[in-house]
């Protein structure tokens, strides 16, 4: 049984109040060890030594602040595999993504920042012989970073790193369903000499850890990624202290394809866009509108390519995982019973897979519901796609944006007339022309309406982790 431990002040340290929550490996539907269940006390603690570390960080020069960063990143590169092991452990997830994605990716974050630090330029304004104005831009000091289980060390990785290279210190809370990346983490910082309090990570469940990271007055800062109703909670708090706030929250991202697309391509991705990570990213596109003309023919090819995904034990060649939990794999078949209460048919799966230990479900596929029903209202965030057959490109622009979420959208046409039109059209923070999940870390990244406020990613994230001061010059 493994025990993990929180990350204060440079050590590997014991909750204050001595209690720990048990984790579960999906797969197996079984406890492999113990977390921290963190309290203010331990908040207080990282706060502590966020503060004793934030002069001696911040007042680093830009390139010593990059080299430590590339370590850790190198770091986490030589540790691929075991990494690796870790997430899926943690995540049900298939390894192979966990290999080629997840955590690849977190390395990537780190390099990525611990570059473009280097190369962030401030503005200035000349008034012709009067004064010269100039932005300065420093650290906001401690930030809290709060991330969740779908995609653990990528996206926790991801709010660490530039607010670690604008030199603030950060206390970075992980879920509680997946913790062992983040403690792996925490074993790397300390490897790779980052100093004592500059990084801390504290385990625990929101409700407590988490909410006195977002209410402590000296954290001047919180990134949130999670779901909207979290995401809302967090917003009111952080506003009765006027508290820098992103919150990166959940989609229902409708994906629409032409007539005039590259047929085997769209059905393709169309299918890694649904079920890739068991539907369990916010990213995924999970309402297929179909153009009439072609609705048919792409039912069938798509059905039988999601019939014949593979689903099993993670560790092994598979294309599909456990889903994170028993409570969040029930939820997912609840959304599938409702979809057959409104007349839905299930084209294929729709059930658990029972002579699987864990906690799996089958790709399923729905048609016959209109735009407005439960499941494409609300995010499943789970292995189900709704099929929505429409005529017109009005018609699929008005139901596309019919959902209170905004995060992505993907479009499938070789009419570039139409890709920008339709592009422009939809209330998406993203949106992906015959792609899917194609990033540049340079680019911003954020939803609308419900899907969040703020934007992370590449310069965007460099300016919410430090805070601007304008100062003028007179000649």
């Amino acid at each position: 049984m493994i025990e993990l431990k929180n990350y204060i002040g440079g050590e590997l340290v014991s909750p204050e109040q001595g209690n720990y929550l048990d984790v579960y490996e999906p797969a197996q539907a079984s406890v492999y060890g113990h977390v921290p269940s963190s309290t203010s006390e331990d908040v207080e603690a990282a706060v502590v030594a966020a503060e004793r570390a934030f002069p001696e960080w911040s007042a680093l020069s830009i390139e010593q602040r990059s080299r430590k960063l590339h370590k850790l990143a190198d770091l986490i590169e030589e540790n691929l595999e075991e990494l690796a092991q870790c997430e899926t452990m943690d995540s049900g997830k298939p390894i192979n993504l966990s290999r080629s994605v997840d955590i690849p990716r977190a390395s990537a974050n780190f390099r990525f920042f611990a570059s473009a630090i280097v190369g962030f330029s401030s503005e200035s304004h000349h008034m012709e012989g009067e004064a010269v104005n100039y932005t300065r831009r420093a650290p906001l000091g401690i930030v809290g970073c709060i991330s969740p289980w779908n995609l653990p060390l990528y996206l926790l990785s991801w709010k660490m790193a530039p607010a670690l290279a604008m030199g603030n210190c950060v206390i970075a809370k992980p879920s509680e369903l997946t913790p062992y990346t983040a403690f792996k983490l925490s074993e790397l910082a300390i490897e790779a000499g980052l100093p004592a309090g500059v990084l801390n990570i504290l385990h625990g469940l929101g409700t407590t850890v988490g909410q006195a990271l977002v209410d402590h007055p000296k954290i001047k800062a919180i990134s949130f990624t999670g779901g909207t109703n979290t995401g809302k909670i967090i917003g009111a708090s952080t506003s009765q202290q006027f508290k820098k706030v992103s919150l990166e929250l959940g989609g229902k991202n409708p994906n629409l394809v032409f007539a005039d697309c590259d047929f085997e391509e769209a059905v393709r991705t169309s299918v890694r866009s649904a079920f890739t990570n068991q539907g369990e990213i916010c990213l995924c596109g999970s309402r297929i509108f179909v153009e009439k003309s072609i609705y048919q023919k792409f039912r069938d090819e798509y059905v039988k390519q999601v019939s014949s995904l593979k689903v099993g034990d993670p560790t092994g060649d598979v294309q599909m995982g456990a889903l994170i939990s028993e409570d969040h794999m029930n939820k997912v078949l609840s959304f599938v019973d409702q979809a057959r209460v409104d007349g839905g048919t299930v084209l294929t799966g729709g059930k658990r897979i029972k002579n699987l230990p864990g906690y799996f479900v089958e790709p399923t596929v729905i048609e016959g519901l209109d735009a407005s029903c439960t499941i494409n209202q609300q995010e499943v965030f789970g292995p189900v796609v709704s099929l929505i057959p429409f005529e017109s490109e009005e018609e699929v622009i008005k139901e596309a944006n019919s959902t209170e979420y905004g995060l992505a959208a993907i479009i499938w046409t070789n009419n570039l007339q139409r890709a920008h039109r339709v592009a422009h059209a939809m209330k998406s923070g993203i949106v992906w022309i015959n792609c899917w999940l194609v990033r540049d870390l340079r680019t911003p990244f954020g939803g609308v309406k419900n899907s969040g406020v703020g934007r992370e990613g590449g310069n965007e994230a460099l300016r919410f982790f430090s805070e601007p001061q304008n100062i003028c010059i007179k000649l």
